[in-house]
């Protein structure tokens, strides 16, 4: 008979942080993630740390603590976690999106899994850490910024620009991995040492207006968007066997079969499009595939004028020595000679690349150790995310940076990469009871 792990520090705080409803819709004002600047500063501001809070706004503060080291020329480990969420459809949930529910061990709401578990975790080893006056060498710092849903220009990058010896770190934890993976040859741990990069795009679509009930005396736009969005949506490129992705399906020693299929461009993708298991499936081909995603269209006007513009956003993410110039000339190949003078295209962001870190590192070496004490047969892997996350900051900066957490085998695989941005997120107790220990058993690993 299963049990259900008890309730920790972690859990009631998570839940706390579920309904304070910190949803980043990307508009500037919105987050709000100052509420949970101020409820963490209630865990972390204890006696032996530096608590301080930054941001652009009034309503998107981050918060920054800080425990000093012993030695200054010691490195300096940034527990990063980020407090924004995404919007929800509430329809889709078997549970409030925002109740912060715990049901049969299990905390339910928005932001369970991205990321709000780790951040809650991370503060809580953080308190731990100083509370048991932990007599480092090396500076532990915990940052709960505003913004990552959004791409960082208001969170982390933000903080790196304008408050850079309060941030700065040499090594680098944050959000994803380590999900226990089965496989032939054991357990498997992700530790995400690469993401891809973004490059969102708005595509403007000119038209002529008209009357509506005169269509052949327009040139109606949103016709023209419809056409590009097909195109967009049938672009089925080979998959890109880069590096990184032969060194992580190398490491996790799959069977014969699979490893050939997932260093196979062409049968990867076939592989993918068929295979039952939804979540592993869809991250090896976003993590091979350049990716391109029509997920706004926009037009002014109403139902008896013909719009002249419509707009189309694009979420398209980037492989690893994929640049702009690249993602235009798709673009351009995508929309056809016939539609594409008919387009201004226009990037949402500054170019964001796709980052990696090196694997052969002391805070890599930490995280096996401190991963072998719950799991003394799993095997740490590198692996390449295809989202993007705040670690793309830092290792712009030269930091050595990585996703990670430590899971229960409670949580598959699939349904942990099914969670993210999706409907009924979830993370249980003992997850998080996990990750508690983890965070300061690196620190004090890494850094004594």
């Amino acid at each position: 008979m299963s049990t259900v792990a008890a309730p920790n520090q972690s859990t009631e705080l998570l839940q706390h942080l579920i309904r304070l409803q910190c949803v980043n819709t990307g508009h500037p004002d919105s987050g709000d993630e100052t509420r949970a600047a101020e409820l963490l500063r209630t865990v972390v501001d204890v006696p032996g740390a530096e608590v301080q809070s930054f941001g652009p706004l009034a309503n998107r503060q981050s918060l920054v603590a800080r425990l000093p080291g012993t030695d200054p020329t010691a490195p300096t480990l940034l527990l990063l976690g980020h407090t924004d969420v995404v919007p929800v459809t509430p329809d889709d949930w078997r549970h409030d999106p925002f109740g912060g529910e715990l049901i049969d061990g299990w905390v339910w709401g928005r932001g369970a899994i991205d990321m709000l578990c780790v951040t809650a975790s991370m503060a809580v080893a953080f308190a731990d850490l100083a509370r048991r006056r932990v007599a480092l060498p090396g500076t532990v710092v915990f940052a709960a910024v505003a913004d990552e849903e959004a791409g960082g220009t208001a969170g982390a990058g933000w903080l790196l620009d304008h408050h850079r010896p309060d941030v700065s770190a040499d090594y680098v934890l944050t959000e994803c991995g380590g999900t226990p993976m089965h496989t032939p040859s054991g357990m498997k741990l992700p530790v995400l040492v690469a993401e891809k990069g973004a490059a969102w795009t708005k595509l403007v679509v000119h038209g002529r207006a008209a009357h509506g009930s005169t269509p052949l005396m327009g040139d109606n736009a949103l016709v023209k968007a419809s056409e590009i969005v097909r195109r967009i949506a049938q672009y089925r490129p080979l998959a890109d066997i880069h590096d990184t992705w032969r060194g992580y399906v190398q490491a996790m020693e799959f069977d014969p079969e699979l490893t050939r299929t997932l260093l196979d461009p062409v049968a990867l993708g076939d592989w993918a499009a068929q295979h039952p298991d939804r979540g592993f499936a869809a991250d090896c081909h976003a993590c091979t595939h350049i990716t391109l995603s029509p997920n706004v269209l926009r037009a002014d006007g109403k139902t008896n004028t013909i719009p002249a513009s419509v707009e189309i956003e694009v979420d398209i993410r980037t492989l690893p020595g994929q640049t702009n110039d690249d993602v235009t000339r798709l673009l351009h190949e995508l929309i056809g000679p016939d539609l594409v003078d008919s387009v201004d295209i226009e990037f949402l962001h500054e170019e964001w690349h796709a980052t990696a870190s090196p694997i052969d590192s002391p805070l890599w070496r930490s995280i096996e150790k401190a991963s072998a004490s719950v799991y003394p047969d799993a095997r740490c892997v590198p692996a390449i995310t295809p989202g993007g996350t705040d670690a793309r900051f830092y290792r712009q900066q030269g930091a050595t940076s990585y996703g990670y957490g430590l899971f229960s085998s409670e949580l598959p695989y699939d349904d942990y990469v099914a969670m993210f941005h999706a409907a009924n997120e979830r993370c249980d107790v003992h997850s998080l009871a996990l990750m508690e220990r983890l965070w300061g058993d690196i620190a004090v690993d890494l850094l004594a």
